[in-house]
């Protein structure tokens, strides 16, 4: 009996932490004011639904929400963090796979794949997470774009007044009423007969355009996070 009330009340803990995280995101995110860089050579792809943002996963938060209207997949960590992420994202109506996407998450992994190319949705990557190291792109997403088809775009914010926190990624946090800038990089494909050389490539290129891209946004906003 007792097994029952924990899990009933632990069943009720994960879903209001889901519910408010949700909550506290919309009304930050809501009063913050957008442009984008970049956008419109990235429209056509993203107009398929068959591709791949990649995104820092210090820049998850805004982007998060302003794609709240469309559906992707996306990987997230066996973590207690990644639990409370995982959350909010079915929240916000994605679709959330446990595991990683290290060799030890390769069931993870292959069910994203599979999981995309039946449903013909996008997905969600960040490509340093969920521990690091900082702006280091690991393999996953490009085995991910390689068995999917599916082209990488990377995707970046900064904003004019930002929390910055002191974990590992240096989160940021757009305060409310703030400005903020999103920036498209230019599309990475993987062909799905690379070997690895062209692999190899394709995450160099990945993580240099993210690198670029993310500051550019914040020298925008004279930012220099390190």
């Amino acid at each position: 009996m007792n097994d029952l009330k924990n899990d009933s009340f632990t069943g009720i803990k994960w879903k209001l932490v889901g519910n408010i995280g949700k909550i506290l995101i919309d009304i930050i995110c809501g009063t913050v004011k957008v442009d984008a860089l970049g956008f419109e050579k990235v429209r056509p792809v993203i107009a398929t639904d068959k591709f791949i943002f990649a995104m820092w996963h210090s820049r998850i938060l805004l982007l998060m929400y302003l794609y709240k209207w469309g559906r992707a997949s996306i990987l997230v960590s066996q973590s207690k963090d990644g639990e409370i992420i995982s959350r909010i994202l079915h929240r916000f109506g994605h679709e959330v796979i446990r595991g990683s996407s290290s060799k030890r998450g390769l069931r993870a992994l292959m069910g994203q794949i599979r999981f995309m190319k039946e449903n013909g949705i996008p997905g969600l990557v960040t490509p340093d997470g969920p521990r690091g190291p900082r702006f280091k792109v690991q393999p996953g997403v490009i085995k991910l774009a390689k068995k999917t088809g599916f082209p990488i775009i990377p995707i970046t914010y900064s904003g004019k007044r930002i929390k910055i926190f002191g974990s590992w990624d240096r989160f940021i946090m757009p305060l409310p009423f703030t400005k903020c800038r999103v920036v498209y990089g230019d599309p990475v494909y993987v062909p799905g007969d690379a070997g690895d050389e062209e692999e190899r490539y394709c995450l160099v290129q990945l993580e240099e355009e993210l690198c670029n891209i993310t500051r550019k946004a914040d020298q925008f906003f004279e930012h220099d996070i390190n």
